[in-house]
């Protein structure tokens, strides 16, 4: 006897088919037990099974729970007053150079005590899952030295601990350099102190970084995944927002799960991407807040095959958003997704990017019963309508959680 069978429903499975994209299922049933899925099939082939609960959708459209692969939610205080400065013309390296930017960040998450800062990001969860968020990356890079960077990753591990929800914690060390520190020895320090320390203690499943003029160069870069792959971690990278650093090929060189923005990628970088398998994340809130005018460039993505998915990107300067359905909608607005390619970048996609499609991002036997029931009549709506509610159902684990933590 199964654990729960969810009825009455159409669900997009996101296992594609010839002619369907999105794996849709309609006029569907889905068994669960012991927090999986079991079986996935025709309404009339499941209703001779039994099970201890049986749950009847109405007709909803059935996703698996979404993915947030890309956020930086453990963070103190805000950057409103950047937002001011950007109104009257202010670039992001000239914020940066004046003060602001991540070192301002940093300065305020060193000065919020720990409650406050688990509180507070907290509440940035909470808002994610209330948008159907069931699996979320979250960075370090607010710290900039070993303690503080293990205290932003702890942060991140104990604000899911008690939510129904799964977290990717990745140390993003060599986000930026901390003021007035010497390169070399900083870059060292993440190298021979950070990263073994951190894999050591468990506390990221990876590592990642930024390449770009006002951040790190390649070759430092380099150093830092050669680390990290030497200490048995994966990596990431952000990688060609600002300018072409051929960031790209070096994330392809050291297999990078993942390299983000991509503004400024070109086709050797793509064809890199995609012979290394590293899925591109785009994250249509930073370009919005940013205001940049250089898309990222998609069709160059999809004839080189290279997997798209689509991220919050979650942080107090750049990118302050908290609603995934409205990520949906800038990659379908801003970038030219379709809707089936924006469902698809925030579920299997997504899991790829973070090394976990093998568990989540699809509704299938095995996988994790992770899903989402929409109140919609055509899943198009959910690139469609600018920043709609979360789903009517939120189920994690197999467990419902319909209003996201609360």
């Amino acid at each position: 006897m199964w654990d729960r069978l969810i009825t009455d429903c159409h669900v997009a499975t996101m296992v594609p088919q010839p002619g369907n994209p999105l794996g849709l299922f309609p006029n569907a049933a889905i068994g669960i037990d012991g927090g999986r899925i079991v079986r996935v099939g025709k309404r009339t082939e499941l209703a001779g099974f039994r099970a201890k609960e049986v749950v009847a959708l109405g007709g909803a459209w059935v996703t698996p729970g979404l993915v947030d692969c890309h956020t930086h939610l453990v963070f103190g205080g805000t950057r409103a007053a950047e937002h001011a400065m950007r109104r009257a013309g202010a670039s992001y390296a000239e914020i940066a150079g004046a003060g602001g930017g991540i070192a301002s960040t940093v300065a305020a998450t060193k000065a919020a005590g720990s409650d406050e800062l688990r509180d507070q990001s907290r509440r940035r969860l909470q808002a994610l899952m209330a948008g159907g968020v069931t699996t979320v990356e979250i960075k370090s890079g607010y710290g900039l030295d070993t303690a503080s960077e293990m205290r932003m990753l702890n942060t991140a591990i104990a604000i899911g601990r008690d939510q129904p929800v799964r977290i990717v914690p990745t140390l993003l060390a060599a986000h930026a350099l901390p003021p007035g520190a010497d390169r070399d020895v900083y870059v060292k320090m993440i190298v021979d102190e950070m990263i073994p320390t951190v894999a050591k203690a468990r506390l990221a499943t990876s590592v990642d970084a930024f390449c770009e003029s006002i951040a790190f160069t390649p070759a430092e870069v380099e150093r830092v995944f050669t680390a990290a792959r030497a200490n048995g971690l994966p990596v990431r990278l952000h990688a060609e927002q600002l300018s072409n650093q051929n960031g790209a090929a070096l994330a392809a060189k050291y297999k990078a799960l993942s390299a983000y923005h991509l503004e400024h990628l070109d086709a050797a970088g793509a064809k890199a991407m995609a012979a290394a398998g590293t899925v591109a994340v785009l994250l249509p809130g930073a370009f919005y807040a940013l205001q940049e005018t250089r898309k990222p460039p998609v069709q160059m993505l999809r004839d080189a095959g290279v997997p798209i998915a689509i991220a919050t990107d979650c942080n107090p300067g750049t990118s302050p958003l908290l609603n995934p359905q409205l990520a949906m909608n800038m990659a379908c607005t801003l970038f030219g997704l379709t809707p089936e390619e924006a469902i698809a970048g925030m579920t299997i996609n997504a899991a790829r990017a973070l090394g976990l499609a093998h568990d989540i991002g699809s509704i299938e036997a095995g996988k994790a019963a992770d899903l989402c029931a929409w109140r919609v009549d055509d899943l198009s709506e959910l690139g469609y309508w600018i920043g709609m509610p979360g789903p009517e159902r939120r189920i994690f684990g197999g467990m419902d959680n319909q209003r996201g933590g609360e």
